[in-house]
């Protein structure tokens, strides 16, 4: 599976004498921008033919791969352990590299890329009941100083019934010709008992005028990330939604009254089939699996780019309370 990655700082092969593994990027020491790209590869493991490897952060779970790999890793700011794992039959062995995640300097993006921050703060945004969710829902929104990472977060509170969903949108710029995208967010929950699903989506218009809608969320029903596109045509479409491979936690259980960091990767092709190739909740980075589809609406919009974020209900009645704060969106 091809990786949108941002670029890294440090492409210098390491390797342990007292293992066969070797790490191809990152070098021990780098300074990265998360995502970054992790290259490794070996044949043997503590001497025996090597099975698979994997990787992790710290002490996180470990991704299994095969024995030569490229992968996109995300990881929050900071220094970390990165853990490069083989394992063969009745033994194991690893790599330890050290390095430390920076945030992103502009000037370091490849020459093709875009980024735009804190579209939270811009003062354009409108929102209204979801039709395509059940009941009824009505919202509020706001930029605040307070919680906030920026002092410019935005507040969203809902109230609904029958489990509706109130949606939040704006336009953010306007680019036909991107195809790569990450949309980088971070969002604190404070009242969610009643919550079933965050949905971070964003809407493109490509150069033949049809829209493209990255439609992604975390499902309290399925337990999963699930991306949605379209089964029926631009014309007469039929938008359904697709459980993927990678596991989400309900939305009312995320800790409260703390900033989750959300990363979303995807691309498209030149006829809207797009491809969401990884989503991480607080530098637990999970790969999507055939997670491709046709997304392509034609709505007769003037050439944008929009985000939505929306918060959908459980049950006959509730409120829900959101910010969401730094949200970034790369492209190329």
């Amino acid at each position: 599976m091809k990786h949108f990655l941002l670029p890294v700082l440090s492409l210098a092969a390491v390797s342990v004498s007292a293992s066969a593994i070797t790490v191809s990027a990152p070098s021990s020491g780098a300074q990265l921008v998360s995502p970054f790209t992790l290259v490794a590869n070996t044949t043997t493991c503590a001497s025996k033919p090597a099975v698979s490897m994997g990787y992790s952060i710290d002490h996180g779970q470990a991704i299994i791969v095969g024995t030569s790999f490229s992968a996109l890793v995300v990881a929050s700011d900071g220094p970390h352990t990165l853990h490069v794992k083989c394992w063969g039959q009745q033994v194991h062995d690893e790599v330890l590299i050290d390095i430390t995640i920076v945030p992103p300097d502009p000037m370091s993006l490849p020459a093709s890329a875009t980024v735009v921050s804190n579209i939270q703060s811009l003062p354009s945004w409108q929102w209204e009941h979801d039709p395509g969710t059940p009941g009824n829902s009505t919202g509020t929104s706001d930029v605040i100083s307070a919680p906030s990472m920026t002092g410019n977060s935005r507040q969203f509170n809902v109230s609904f019934s029958d489990s509706g969903g109130e949606i939040y949108h704006d336009a953010f710029g306007s680019d036909v010709n991107a195809t790569h995208f990450i949309y980088d967010v971070y969002v604190m929950l404070s009242q969610s008992s009643s919550l079933a699903n965050i949905e971070m989506d964003m809407n493109q218009v490509m150069a033949n005028g049809l829209t493209v809608i990255y439609a992604f969320q975390c499902s309290g029903y399925s337990g999963k990330w699930e991306y949605s596109y379209n089964v029926g045509t631009p014309q007469n479409p039929i938008v359904k939604w697709f459980p993927s491979n990678a596991s989400c936690p309900h939305p009312s259980t995320w800790e409260p009254n703390i900033w989750h960091h959300v990363q979303i990767a995807y691309s498209r092709d030149a006829n809207g089939v797009v491809t969401y190739q990884s989503a991480a909740l607080d530098g637990t980075q999970q790969d999507l699996v055939g997670a491709i589809g046709s997304s392509t609406f034609d709505l007769h919009w003037k050439s944008v780019l929009a985000t939505n974020f929306q918060l959908d209900g459980s049950g006959s009645e509730g409120s829900i309370s959101a910010y969401i704060d730094k949200l970034t969106v790369y492209r190329w």
